[in-house]
């Protein structure tokens, strides 16, 4: 199987959708040898952040000098992306075999009747099989939609990590922030530690279900804390005070915001959980970890003229985060955006959190069938200038010229719109 083979039938799963629960992919595991098993892992899920997290947390791992998997999705660019070995990603050739690999296993379990797997438990699956075979210790996974019933949810982490919960995915894990959270607690395991900086009504539904577990809870503002520490260059110094490890000092943090500053804390406490059974796991390592951690299309600074910033935010609570973010780097500079926001997202949510009156927006389509149209996107926007292009290209060259040399770019509002800007404007 080719790489471009391997996408074709990729794209044959489509059919299959989203459909959640974990029958599908212990069988397709369970003739595959159960690769997930042969090595440890760290299970991560939460609204927003969760890809930041884990990022981190394999940073750190890495700089521990231990041969570590990551597993993200979606991709922006290449699926690729999605498996990475010590910072590297998968070959195509590699990603190929992998999806080659994994087929044999789901026609033997098709043509015994079972039902077919989706599109993202073959991934799954493949990157299971393609850590063991690459020999990793050490998984790092984030998880695909919820928790409870993910794919991802059939590892038992040494450490579960719940970042944050707010409303997204209500057609699939509830209408409320208590039922998101249920799903999201369904990550824990029985005896196993958690790490969470989660809230409210969220942390009251994931600290009963570490009771009923028996899995020791760490709670962001509880056990440990974190404030950001000011700027040093295109890093963010994060204090860090554990009560169980005392005052850590400060970290440098190559991802910016108030949001990673919180993320960053929970990727340290995750790190000293597993540093009770792993002293590799050391706070030189940490540390080294968390000042190279690189996560592509998250508040990513693309220096020039004008600056460019590309970051993922698809929902209200992460644009809030964003603007938030743009105020502290770039304090008192009116921003001309490119938004490109998926339909089934909450669009005015989104665009009220981010944009102001003094700032201007291009809309475009990102590409996705489930893509809102520019006209949309701009509807009841109060911005001084807001205008529709017809591409993505086109839409960041328009913003470059409105924002003028000495300006700000932000393309933001879905990562369907993120793997397409990035190669426009990453040279």
């Amino acid at each position: 199987m080719t790489y471009e083979q391997a996408l074709a039938y990729l794209d044959t799963l489509g059919k299959f959708g989203i459909n959640l629960g974990l029958a599908r992919i212990e069988k397709l595991l369970a003739l595959m040898g159960n690769p997930e098993r042969r090595y440890r892992t760290v299970h991560v899920t939460g609204t927003n952040g969760k890809g930041s997290t884990t990022a981190m947390l394999a940073a750190i791992l890495c700089a521990a000098g231990i041969r570590t998997g990551m597993y993200t999705s979606p991709h922006l660019s290449d699926y690729t992306e999605r498996f990475v070995v010590d910072g590297e990603q998968i070959s195509r050739a590699e990603f190929a075999a992998a999806i080659a690999h994994t087929r044999g296993f789901v026609d033997a379990m098709v043509a015994d009747g079972w039902e077919h797997p989706t599109e993202f438990e073959v991934l799954t699956a493949a990157a299971f099989h393609w850590f063991a075979a690459a020999g990793v210790e050490y998984a790092v996974i984030e998880v695909g939609l919820g928790g409870l019933l993910d794919s991802t949810n059939v590892v038992i982490p040494a450490v579960s990590v719940i970042t944050n919960v707010s409303l997204e995915h209500t057609d699939r894990c509830g209408g409320t922030v208590a039922a998101i959270a249920a799903h999201k607690a369904g990550i824990i395991k029985p005896g196993t530690p958690a790490v969470t900086a989660a809230r409210g009504a969220a942390l009251d539904v994931i600290r009963r279900e570490a009771d009923a577990k028996g899995a020791q809870l760490a709670v962001l503002g509880r056990d440990f804390y974190a404030e950001p520490a000011g700027l040093d260059g295109w890093r963010q110094q994060v204090a860090f005070v554990s009560r169980r490890h005392g005052d850590l000092g400060r970290f440098p943090v190559s991802l910016l915001g108030r949001h990673q500053a919180e993320n960053a804390a929970v990727a340290i406490m995750a790190a000293l959980v597993l540093a009770d059974g792993d002293k590799r796991v050391s706070r030189a390592a940490i540390r080294d970890g968390l000042a190279g951690a690189r996560w592509p299309g998250r508040f990513e600074v693309v220096p020039g003229r004008p600056t460019v910033v590309i970051d993922g935010a698809h929902n209200p609570a992460g644009a809030a985060v964003l603007r938030a973010t743009l105020d502290e780097v770039f304090p008192g500079r009116p921003v001309v955006f490119v938004l490109g926001i998926l339909a089934d997202k909450d669009v005015a949510g989104v665009t009220a959190a981010l944009v102001r009156a003094a700032d201007s927006v291009v809309a475009v389509k990102p590409l996705s069938d489930r893509a809102a149209e520019p006209a949309a996107v701009l509807r009841g926007l109060a911005a001084g200038s807001a205008v529709a292009a017809g591409t993505v290209a086109e839409g960041i060259d328009r913003a470059r010229e409105m924002a003028g040399p000495d300006g700000l770019v932000c393309i933001a509002g879905s990562l369907y719109l993120v793997g397409a800007a990035r190669d426009c404007v990453i040279v």
